[in-house]
């Protein structure tokens, strides 16, 4: 019985905070970054058909054999990732999907709190999607007035995991 948690916004939207967050706080996770996997492993264009695609639903599966929960992670265009999703979601026991639905300047602004990144606020806007949800059942859509710890402790919830402990991080 696998949970399947995805977290998918635009760039600079704070998904990939998001997914470390629940990550350290899940037992038995398995965290698919696609920047990972799509930039780093393999180093190819996000584009229909490419490479990491298919490597995303491996791991997927892998996970939903393995491990109690699965966090996958991006801006996963739905364009691009979407017909994968779907076919993923219907293997796991439990799926929650978080869409970051944030305006243009507030990407920008989480952008620039960030200490090291490797593209600029023009490519954000260049980048930019208005609205990428998968419009399936029970999506999340979060906008600009969730907080990283208000997001955290409405997944937990939804997936029953008790939230005393989120509390108590965010307090130290």
């Amino acid at each position: 019985m696998t949970t399947l948690i995805i977290i998918r916004g635009n760039s600079g939207s704070g998904k990939t905070t998001l997914a470390h967050q629940l990550h350290r706080v899940l037992p038995d996770s398995l965290l698919i970054s696609q920047d990972i996997v799509r930039r780093e492993m393999l180093n190819v264009k996000d584009q229909v058909g490419n490479l990491s695609i298919s490597l995303i639903e491996q791991l997927l599966e892998f996970g939903n054999q393995q491990e109690q929960f699965v966090i996958l992670e991006g801006i996963l265009k739905n364009s691009v990732y979407g017909p994968m999703i779907r076919k993923q979601i219907q293997y796991f026991s439990q799926v929650v999907t978080v869409y970051y639905q944030l305006s243009l300047n507030e990407t920008v602004r989480r952008h620039c709190t960030k200490q090291v990144t490797d593209f600029t606020p023009n490519d954000l806007t260049r980048w930019y999607q208005r609205d990428d949800s998968l419009r399936i059942e029970g999506e999340m859509i979060f906008d600009e007035s969730v907080s990283l710890m208000m997001a955290e402790k409405q997944i937990l919830t939804k997936i029953n995991i008790e939230v005393e402990n989120v509390t108590r991080f965010y307090a130290n």
